[in-house]
């Protein structure tokens, strides 16, 4: 049993074959644009172990990085530029995938929509509601498709409580929603340098915690409310660890006020484990997600917790280079999680976060 939970312009079964089609005779062509992002290495990492996908260039401005990454993932030096005009006018990819700041995703759209190709870009989509328009704009006016990735987007976990609790109904109506997201802090985990430098940096991360792991809630209630704006955004922050993070945030709460539901993001860089939970209460049942692979629920009539077997992704929506590909070739149409129209409600619910954590009250969108 496979759950699909986006918008396909093909058959699940016809896409597949499709893309198996088009691989076996040529594999899809993909550019990376920025490296400071760490998680280009974990990409990188499934590019390399991949038949059907041919790396064709990579770009970043930092030389060592450039020289460490290109050292590391074995990457040719005429596969190697220090922008992405360059590289674009020296390869011939299908889409590109953007690893830099936050901050950079205006130029890194503007660039792929002038060239006319697809491109995705690592959480959240942009540090500010004028970046947000510039990408908007851009994709408008060229017609390219904007592909913003998450790491959960590819929970089995969450895709099966979209399934019960969106499309089945079987909790009732949405009442409460608590998204709770983070690890111990960049330093903590061991970020890299080039990664550290700008998520510390108000400017390029847009905030700290509030922003970095903020995205997700944002992201995944956006989604289960069918891109309904919450009515109203209330946000508190703490710099718990001044010492290591001076200028940003490392501890966010927010509360997204709907009409008849209300949501909680907890944003953290002090979570003693890694999390990406989710819960959904709805007025007869509730699901939660921990994780990507383990999912709890209790409907009306049941007396106890159930933990379901999971379904599997489709073929195409397992992970970002699956999905990248398929949109690149017109199998999918970004949408839901990943849609340019999700992400930009997004960054309203968190640049209105921002501003009540400033002022200390809440904000009406």
């Amino acid at each position: 049993m496979t759950i699909s939970r986006r918008t396909v312009l093909t058959s699940a079964a016809s896409a597949t074959t499709a893309l198996a089609q088009n691989t076996a005779s040529a594999p899809f062509r993909l550019a990376v644009a920025g490296l400071v992002h760490g998680h280009a290495s974990g990409f990188l990492r499934q590019v390399r172990a991949r038949t059907d996908v041919e790396l064709v260039g990579v770009s970043e401005a930092k030389p060592d990085v450039l020289a460490s990454y290109g050292e590391r993932f074995q990457i040719p030096g005429e596969r190697r530029f220090r922008s992405i005009e360059e590289m674009l006018s020296k390869t011939r990819p299908e889409a590109i995938a953007a690893f830099g700041s936050t901050f950079d995703h205006p130029a890194v759209v503007e660039a792929a929509a002038k060239a006319k190709l697809p491109v995705m870009m690592e959480k959240p989509l942009a540090v500010s509601r004028e970046h947000a328009e510039r990408i908007r704009k851009a994709a408008a006016v060229s017609g390219i498709p904007v592909i913003v990735n998450y790491e959960t987007t590819w929970y089995r976990s969450h895709g099966y409580l979209y399934e019960l609790v969106h499309n089945r109904k079987d909790a009732g109506e949405i009442r409460k929603m608590v998204a709770m997201d983070g690890h111990q802090g960049p330093k903590e985990i061991g970020t890299g340098p080039e990664f550290f430098e700008w998520l510390t940096d108000p400017i390029k991360n847009g905030a700290g915690a509030l922003f970095d792991f903020g995205c997700y809630g944002a992201n995944l209630m956006t989604w289960m409310m069918d891109n309904q704006r919450p009515v109203a955004v209330t946000a508190r922050t703490l710099r718990i660890k001044p010492a290591i993070y001076p200028k940003v945030d490392d501890e966010a709460t927010i509360l997204l006020d709907y009409p008849k539901a209300q949501g909680i993001i907890q944003a953290s860089w002090n979570w003693p484990f890694n999390r990406k939970d989710f819960e959904v209460y709805g007025a007869t049942g509730y699901a939660t997600a921990y994780g990507g692979g383990t999912l709890r629920t209790r409907m009306k009539g049941e007396r106890t917790e159930s933990t379901p077997e999971l379904p599997e992704l489709p073929l195409h929506e397992r992970d970002s280079v699956s999905y990248l590909a398929a949109v690149a070739k017109g199998m999918l149409k970004p949408a839901g999680l990943t849609s340019l129209e999700n992400n930009l409600i997004a960054t309203e619910i968190l640049v209105a976060a921002r501003e009540s954590a400033r002022t200390g009250k809440t904000v009406a969108l």
